[in-house]
C-alpha cells in the first residue's frame, strides 16, 4: 500500500505551486508575434533587390582571371586628378594571376537552375572559407542574385551572382536519422521519448523563448520560465511520473535558480554589456530593445541545462539504485553513499564542461595562443570573459545540484525490509513511488 506521508504532500504542493508560478510567467512572458513580425522587417538578411537562387557546380579550376575591364573607383579617379607621384612598378597580369592563386582564390563554373537566368552558365571566383570545402562537381551551391549586369560570365545575365554558401540538406539529414536510429536502437521506448523531449524543447525555445527576447523581455526570467517548463514536461515524460523523477526536478529547478542568481551577480561583477561576439554586435545594431546582460544569463542557463538534467537524473538514480540494494539502509547514510558517487560525478562533470568548451572555441583558442598575451590580458576582451563567466556560472550550478538533489531523493526514497528488485528491473509506470 501506497503511504503519502506529510513530506510527499509538502513536495507535492511545492511543485504545484513551482508549475503555477511557471505558467504564470508563461502567460505573462508570452511574445507579441506582430511585433516579433514588425522587428523581422527591420532586419533583413539581404536587400530588397536580392534573391536566393540554386547553381550546380560543374567545374572549378585554380585562380581567378581578372575582368578584362575595371571599372573606375571614387578613390582611382581621386588618384587620377592628384598630382603624379611615384609608383611602384606595375603589376604584371601573370604577377595579379599568381597572386590570387597564393591567396587561395578559385574560379568555379556554376550552371544557374533557378531565377531569371536559369539554364545559364556563369564563372565566379571565390576566396575565403568556401575554397577549403572541398567542393566537386555536381554540389548545389546557394547563390545570392543582385539585380544587374555580370561582367565575368559567358553569356548576358540579368544579374549579378555571388556565392551564399553550400546546400548541406540532404546529408545532414541522413546524419540526424542516424541518430535517432542509434538512440532508439540502443535506448529503445527511452530513446525515443528522449527524441520526443528533443522536440519539444526546440518547440519552447521557437515559439516563446526566441521571440519573447526578440520583444525585449527581460533575458533572466524568460531563461527561467523557459527552462522550468522544458524540465516540468519532459523528465515527467522520458522517466515516468514517479517520486525519483520528481527528486531529480527538484534538484534541475534548484540548479536553474543558482545559475541564474550566480549568473547575475557575476555580469554585475565582471560589468560585461553581453555583446561579445559578431552576432550580438550585429543584431545590437539592428534591434535596438533587446536585453543583452538578460540575453546573456539566458544563455548561461540554456547552455548548461542538458547537463544539469543528466547531472540530477544519475544522482536520484543512485540514490534508488542504492535503497533496492540496503532496504533497511538509514537516510543518513543513504545519503553519504550516493553523495561519494556525487562526487565522482561532480569530478567528471567539471571537466566534461570544460573539454565542452575547449572543442567548440579550438579556433579562437589557437588564435590567442598565437596572441601570446598575458592572461589578464585576454580577459578583458568581453568575448572571452563572456565564454567564461557562462562556464563557471554553470558548473556553480550544476556541482550544487548535485547534494541538493541527492538529499531531496535520500529523504523521498522509500525504506523498508523488502527488496526492491522489481522497481529497479522494470520500466518506472506513472504514480509509481
Amino acid at each position: 500500500m501506497r503511504i503519502i506521508t506529510p513530506t510527499k504532500l509538502a513536495i507535492a504542493a511545492l511543485l504545484a505551486l513551482i508549475a503555477a508560478v511557471t505558467a504564470g510567467g508563461l502567460a505573462a512572458l508570452w511574445p507579441d508575434y506582430a511585433e516579433v513580425s514588425r522587428v523581422a522587417e527591420r532586419t533583413p538578411f539581404v536587400a530588397a533587390d536580392t534573391t536566393f537562387e540554386t547553381g550546380e557546380l560543374l567545374s572549378l579550376s585554380e585562380g581567378c582571371e581578372l575582368p578584362a575591364q575595371a571599372k573606375p573607383q571614387p578613390q582611382a579617379q581621386a588618384q587620377a586628378q592628384a598630382p603624379p607621384q611615384p609608383q611602384p612598378q606595375a603589376q604584371t597580369q601573370a604577377q595579379a594571376q599568381t597572386q590570387a592563386h597564393s591567396d587561395g582564390c578559385v574560379t568555379l563554373a556554376i550552371g544557374l537552375r533557378t531565377g531569371d537566368d536559369a539554364g545559364r552558365v556563369i564563372d565566379l571566383p571565390v576566396r575565403g572559407a568556401i575554397t577549403r570545402a572541398d567542393l566537386q562537381p555536381g554540389d548545389r551551391l546557394e547563390l545570392l542574385a543582385h539585380a544587374g549586369q555580370e561582367a565575368g560570365s559567358r553569356y548576358e545575365l540579368n544579374n549579378d551572382y555571388s556565392v551564399s554558401g553550400v546546400f548541406r540538406g540532404l546529408p545532414l539529414a541522413i546524419l540526424a536519422l542516424v541518430f535517432a536510429a542509434v538512440v532508439i536502437a540502443v535506448g529503445r521506448l527511452r530513446g525515443l521519448l528522449a527524441l520526443l523531449a528533443l522536440g519539444i524543447s526546440a518547440a519552447v525555445i521557437l515559439a516563446f523563448l526566441l521571440p519573447a527576447l526578440v520583444t525585449g523581455a527581460p533575458g533572466l526570467l524568460v531563461g527561467v520560465v523557459a527552462a522550468s517548463a522544458i524540465m516540468f514536461v519532459i523528465l515527467y515524460l522520458v522517466h515516468g511520473f514517479n517520486m525519483r523523477t520528481t527528486s531529480a526536478l527538484i534538484g534541475t529547478l534548484c540548479g536553474i535558480a543558482i545559475m541564474a542568481g550566480v549568473s547575475l551577480l557575476a555580469m554585475q561583477a565582471t560589468r560585461l554589456s553581453g555583446i561579445g561576439d559578431e552576432a550580438s554586435g550585429v543584431l545590437a545594431g539592428m534591434v535596438q530593445h533587446i536585453d543583452f546582460r538578460g540575453l546573456l544569463s539566458c544563455s548561461v542557463i540554456v547552455a548548461g541545462l542538458g547537463i544539469l538534467n543528466d547531472v540530477t537524473i544519475t544522482q536520484a538514480s543512485s540514490v534508488w539504485e542504492l535503497r533496492a540494494a540496503a532496504p533497511a539502509m538509514p537516510r543518513r547514510e543513504l545519503y553519504a553513499s550516493a553523495m561519494r558517487i556525487g562526487r565522482d560525478h561532480i569530478a567528471s562533470t567539471v571537466y566534461t564542461v570544460f573539454f565542452a568548451y575547449v572543442g567548440a572555441a579550438l579556433g579562437v583558442l589557437i588564435l590567442l595562443y598565437l596572441y601570446d598575451r598575458p592572461l589578464l590580458s585576454l580577459l578583458t576582451h568581453e568575448d572571452i570573459a563572456i565564454e567564461v563567466v557562462r562556464t563557471l556560472c554553470g558548473s556553480i550550478g550544476l556541482v550544487l545540484a548535485v547534494p541538493i538533489t541527492t538529499w531531496v531523493a535520500a529523504v523521498l526514497a522509500p525504506q523498508g525490509r523488502e527488496p526492491m528488485s522489481s522497481q529497479r528491473a522494470s520500466e518506472p509506470s506513472p504514480m509509481r513511488d
